[in-house]
């Protein structure tokens, strides 16, 4: 079974960088093959890894919702499986799929069956699978698995981003999953003051890690660099690494 990290946080808050920086990590350190998700429709995992998706999952289904007649009579088994490879992005060490926007209106319940079977087998096949959530977890806590061994979540050095960091905990406890670790990672936060501990302590989060501001990360979003290319020295990357070999090393998949 892949070890699977989820990131999750509010809008602005920086999670897609986090989740490229996972990803980034992982093919340093050559902990390969890794799926990245992109489970947020608001998001740009995909210029951020370095990969793009001709099709979404979100494509795939309204274009086969209600289909009655299907090309030189395949099964709909059959059929849906090969739409649904044609949204794979592979890359050296990586592939990615995007999930697109949320369902619209009608039925998708044969649909999203056939689905969860081939995202259940397709995400067999990593050691290693990088989800970008979107605040919701609709995705991922109906779509793509029912497991998850380390969740960040992720937020601003702010009380707002704080209590929106709390929110998603508790909907995350709420759902049908299985989270074997969940911690908050603070971003483009370069020193933890007092005031901002006690906000940490105040929310009842446990507090990973921090990420710092990094002029680099940003230089990269502009141009539209991926940010799995940035350099080793960069401090986003020597933090997110350290992050990752901190709550990954003992419990990753050989």
């Amino acid at each position: 079974m892949p070890f699977v990290i989820a990131v999750a946080g509010k809008g602005g808050t920086g999670k897609t960088t986090l989740a490229a920086l996972m990803v980034r990590s992982l093919l340093k350190t050559v902990h390969t093959p890794i799926l990245a998700v992109d489970a947020d429709p608001n998001t740009n995992f995909d210029a951020a890894v370095g990969l793009r998706s001709a099709r979404s999952i979100s494509d795939v289904l309204d274009e086969t919702k209600g289909m009655r007649t299907l090309p030189a009579n395949l099964p709909k088994t059959v059929f849906m499986q090969y739409q649904l490879e044609e949204c794979l992005a592979e890359g050296r060490g990586m592939d990615l799929i995007v999930m697109g926007r949320p369902e619209g209106a009608g039925c998708y319940c044969a649909a999203n069956h056939l689905l969860r079977e081939y995202l259940d087998r397709l995400i067999a096949q990593y050691r290693y699978v990088v989800v970008d959530n979107e605040a919701g977890m609709e995705h991922i806590s109906r779509r793509t698995t029912q497991k998850v061994d380390l969740l960040f979540v992720v937020s601003d050095p702010t009380l707002a981003g704080l209590r929106a960091a709390r929110r998603i905990q508790d909907l995350v406890d709420s759902l049908d999953l299985t989270v074997r670790e969940s911690a908050l990672v603070l971003n483009r936060t370069d020193s933890l003051t007092p005031a901002l501990e006690g906000a940490v302590r105040e929310q009842n989060l446990h507090l990973a890690g921090t990420i710092p501001v990094d002029p680099l990360v940003a230089a990269y979003e502009l141009e539209g660099r991926a940010l799995v290319d940035l350099p080793d020295d960069a401090p986003a990357v020597r933090a997110a690494a350290e992050l990752l070999a901190q709550h990954v090393s003992s419990g990753a998949r050989a």
